[in-house]
């Protein structure tokens, strides 16, 4: 039986360019793949006819003596350019490699203008633990830190190559930063050994970066701390992170904030809470005390009568500021009645004496005697 014309075959009228072929092989093969065709026993000869034809188009050469002399191009020693084995013998790792880029190059993301595998690397993300005052948190503050990190080299533009040279395509790989290699039926995909995935070797690398187009290098930064973060507050810096690998953009930088413990102040969401001593004349007497407000100021506070430890004050407003709006948190006031101690002589007896006429006064030591006296009582009984 004649062969068939390798034109024919593809689907392309005389004369189609490098790309049209191209674009009529992957299509043929990914129609005719045997895998795709098990009901179709004419699937692996007609793939093998797809192949053969492309094995030739795809070669300038031998596609020039093809379009002058056709089929006879390649027998009896003609143009020199069939290969062992010939044509015919349809290299299914091969097309199939084709048709896998083809179908999932671009949505992997490995694949850029003109079926180029992408070679510049994101740089890492960085984090940075930075501990504030309470102080500071109300208020907020800009800070500058430094950070190790990675930046671009100069020297180089971060190309990682010497001198202005470019890097070259990797021959392992052709490119792609992967290899294939037949294992029976299947086709296993490997990272290239040669350029470790890069897709480009450098023969001359830039000797301040080892090739890597980046170096180590402390940086300063000037950072903006706003009023009313917390302990677990996260800002991005964007760009700010790990320089790219030959060009890559930057990764990103996140400062985690811890707010540290206050000796007066503890803190819940956007209030306060200040826990403050009073005499025990003061408490039973009632008066006026002082207190301080974090913003440096100063509170004057009434105390009622009779309170109690424990007893709690509101102050409107005196609280720590909400991070993304929304007004200011309260201060609240803990009462916290002191016993007096190192008592003199004339105080212990002042205080026996008041002990005497203060059976009444004690209202919650009354009823809490009643209640154990009664269960007394009921234990007895």
């Amino acid at each position: 039986m004649a062969k068939r014309d390798y034109y024919d075959v593809l689907g392309l009228s005389k004369g189609a360019g490098e790309d049209e072929i191209k674009k009529a092989y992957r299509k043929k093969a990914k129609e005719l793949h045997p895998d795709r065709n098990a009901d179709n026993p004419k699937a692996e000869e007609q793939f093998k006819e797809v192949n053969e034809a492309y094995d030739c188009l795809k070669d300038a050469d031998r596609k020039a003596a093809y379009d002058r002399f056709g089929h006879a191009a390649f027998e009896g020693g003609m143009g020199g350019g069939a290969r062992r084995g010939g044509p015919n013998q349809g290299d299914f790792a091969s097309a199939f490699s084709d048709v896998f880029d083809d179908l999932f190059g671009d949505f992997m993301g490995q694949r850029g203008p003109g079926g180029a595998r992408q070679r510049a690397t994101r740089g890492s993300d960085l984090r940075y633990n930075m501990r504030v005052s309470l102080e500071d948190a109300y208020e907020g503050l800009q800070k500058t830190i430094q950070v190790p990190t990675s930046v671009q080299c100069t020297q180089c533009d971060g190309s990682g190559a010497e001198g202005g040279s470019e890097p070259a395509t990797c021959p392992t790989c052709s490119g792609m930063g992967k290899v294939r290699a037949q294992q029976g039926f299947f086709t296993v995909e490997r990272t290239c050994p040669t350029c470790s995935g890069a897709g480009q070797i450098i023969k001359n690398p830039c000797k301040a970066c080892g090739g890597m187009g980046r170096v180590e290098r402390d940086r300063s930064l000037s950072v903006n701390i706003p009023a009313g973060v917390e302990t677990g507050t996260r800002i991005r810096l964007g760009g700010e992170g790990e320089a790219g690998m030959r060009g890559g953009p930057a990764g990103d930088l996140y400062i985690f904030i811890e707010v540290e413990p206050h000796k007066i102040f503890e803190r819940d969401g956007p209030n306060l809470f200040c826990r403050v001593p009073v005499s025990m004349t003061t408490a039973a007497l009632g008066g006026d005390i002082e207190v301080p407000t974090i913003d440096g100021g100063r509170s004057r506070v009434k105390i009622p009568e009779g309170s109690q430890s424990g007893r709690q004050m509101r102050l409107r407003s005196k609280g720590m500021p909400a991070l993304r709006g929304g007004g200011t948190g309260d201060m609240m006031i803990e009462l916290a009645v002191e016993t007096p101690v190192n008592l003199t002589a004339r105080q212990k007896e002042l205080l026996r004496e008041f002990n005497d006429l203060s059976e009444e006064n004690s209202p919650e030591n009354k009823d809490f005697l009643k209640s154990v006296r009664g269960f007394w009582d009921s234990m007895k009984g």
